[in-house]
């Protein structure tokens, strides 16, 4: 991500969107930082290795060597991210995803000891102007395993995906003009479960939808724990892509496909019962 930002900065753009979303890396933005040029030194002023394993060595961030326009401030750094993710506490990064990527109890507590000092020393050696930033639990800093807190340290800006997404202007659209006069919302996730209200920007179409009356309808790679749940934030039906038991790579392959005749099957579903309704409404005669 750093890599790319900083080509982006090179070949002129000097404003950046960055979607936030899972991560490979939980390592704080220690990569990207360094990408772009910082430095991330232990107490001997030795160079940390990168990843999440190593913030519990590092003693000082550097930003000498930070790009220039970072440094002088002439590029804005947007980030779409999900803003109840945040860098440490209970509902740290660590805690939250890392049992569910396989982390064990030990690993966990060690990570969340490692983002505990790192969010002490961005707090300590960010930019000037980034510095009133609370890097340990405002929101969004533990997205994309603590970039947000990462990035935030060189001036990024956080804010929710569909608060970036779709009132910043940056991607040019506007939801609500495109609902108005709409008969029905068709929206999409990887996986609809208990974080899709959380946040995600299905959870936030269905709540736009739901100010101008219009149903919606969402459809995912996969159904979840929880998936029923959104049906109290404003989403009257959800359907999985996949008919059949497939692995991963199968479905991944072949998603296309999946996609468009789940679409299929959920709109004749939709005409069916457009068309039961019509023949209620519809005048019998008795010959």
């Amino acid at each position: 991500m750093g890599e790319l930002i900083a080509a982006a900065i090179d070949a002129g753009a000097s404003k950046i969107l960055v979607g936030c979303g899972d991560s490979g890396t939980s390592d704080g933005g220690m990569g990207a930082l360094q990408a772009l040029g910082a430095r991330i030194l232990d107490a001997k002023g030795r160079e940390v290795k990168a990843g999440g394993n190593y913030l519990g060595r590092v003693d000082r961030l550097g930003l000498s060597g930070l790009h220039p326009a970072l440094a002088a401030g002439q590029v804005q750094i947007t980030m779409a991210l999900n803003q109840h993710n945040v860098l440490t506490g209970p509902r740290g990064v660590a805690r939250v995803f890392g049992p569910q990527k396989g982390a064990t109890e030990e690993q966990v507590e060690s990570m969340s000891a490692g983002f505990e000092r790192w969010a002490s020393i961005l707090r300590r050696d960010a930019l000037e102007s980034a510095r009133s930033t609370d890097f340990a639990l405002a929101p969004g800093t533990g997205a994309s395993g603590g970039l947000g807190a990462g990035l935030a340290a060189v001036g990024a800006v956080l804010l929710p995906r569909f608060e970036a997404i779709l009132d910043s202007g940056l991607a040019g659209i506007d939801l609500d003009s495109m609902l108005r006069g709409a008969d029905l919302v068709i929206t999409a996730e990887g996986a609809i479960d208990f974080q899709t209200p959380k946040g995600k920007v299905p959870a936030e179409v269905a709540r736009r939808a739901s100010l101008h009356g219009v149903p919606v309808v969402a459809l995912a790679g996969t159904l979840g724990r929880g998936c029923c749940d959104v049906h109290d934030i404003g989403i009257d039906a959800i359907a999985s892509i996949m008919p059949i038991p497939m692995t991963l790579q199968e479905a991944v392959d072949d998603g296309e496909r999946l996609l468009i005749e789940a679409a299929e099957r959920f709109m004749r579903t939709i005409i069916l019962g457009a068309s039961m309704a019509a023949a209620r409404l519809s005048p019998r005669v008795a010959w």
